[in-house]
């Protein structure tokens, strides 16, 4: 399921409540994404992006350490906007929760979209995707080598690493994007990808990109993991399972049920329609 970041303020009971009754509805992963600050509309004239600084994230990576000691979830950043993060603290932090989850963890990464963010946290906007894919490199390495020495265009280690290391060596490395160089970079480097397209021909298509690119670089394209992401539709459910179903057709192998902007107002309105989804879909504790 996706945490509904942006409707359940800060009320860190609501976080525990949520990932606890999730767990017992047979969910198995969590999924929150990211953003570090918002933009003031007051000083950004015409700003249009759909999350301003009024609109409330908890930071990923520190709620799932919280999450690890309360649930069995497998956790998942979906995304963490890595370019605008110092890689080997990425590294340092992802390291320490799949400690804490006992290796159920998946990093989930992607550019994002927004230059204040970038600014405000004292990296380039324009190179965020030539970034990534250094940074992806050096986190595998610093995940699984004791002692990294990397001489790169972004990032630059000599003869350092971090200890402990995490259970998975390497940590699954997810990426969001929809646009072809993203495709690209997922069939080149990514575990898995998260789409934000519907299950028709623009799918086939970002899979024929990543196929193409998975091929180019000595990769298996069938064993790139796809997470699709569906909206609960409280006043039509038979169109939720519908859209599920489509996604299982075209090859899907996690899904996250997403409950915000659905009307849903208090936690327990969150895991109400988590239930209900759960019935319509016929979740059980054997499916992704």
């Amino acid at each position: 399921m996706t945490f509904p970041q942006t409707e359940l303020g800060g009320d860190v009971g609501a976080v525990r409540a949520y990932g606890e009754a999730a767990e017992d509805l047979g969910y198995t992963h969590l999924l929150a994404y990211d953003h570090v600050v918002g933009a003031d509309p007051r000083i950004h004239a015409g700003w249009n992006g759909p999350y301003d600084v009024s609109t409330t994230f908890h930071e990923p990576l520190v709620m799932f350490g919280y999450l690890a000691g309360v649930t069995s979830l497998e956790l998942v950043t979906g995304i963490l906007i890595l370019p605008q993060r110092q890689t080997a603290l990425v590294a340092k932090q992802a390291a320490e929760v799949d400690l804490l989850t006992g290796g159920r963890f998946r990093l989930g990464v992607g550019l994002g979209w927004n230059a204040v963010e970038y600014e405000a946290l004292g990296q380039p906007f324009d190179q965020r995707g030539r970034r990534l894919s250094e940074q992806i490199e050096v986190l595998r390495r610093l995940w699984t080598e004791t002692s990294v020495t990397h001489t790169g265009r972004f990032d630059t280690i000599t003869g350092a690493g971090i200890a402990p290391r995490p259970v998975q060596r390497p940590i699954p490395i997810w990426i969001g994007g929809f646009s072809d160089p993203a495709y690209r970079r997922v069939g080149r480097l990514a575990d898995g990808w998260f789409p934000r397209i519907p299950p028709d021909e623009k799918l086939q298509r970002a899979l024929e990109v990543i196929g193409d690119a998975a091929r180019e670089a000595g990769r298996d394209a069938a064993s790139i993991g796809m997470e699709a992401r569906v909206v609960w539709t409280p006043t039509d459910p038979d169109r939720f399972a519908k859209e599920v179903e489509e996604w299982r057709q075209v090859g899907a192998t996690h899904l996250a049920i997403d409950t915000m902007s659905t009307g849903q107002h208090t936690v327990e309105d969150h895991i109400a329609a988590l239930q209900r989804a759960a019935g319509v879909v016929a979740l059980d504790a054997g499916e992704s």
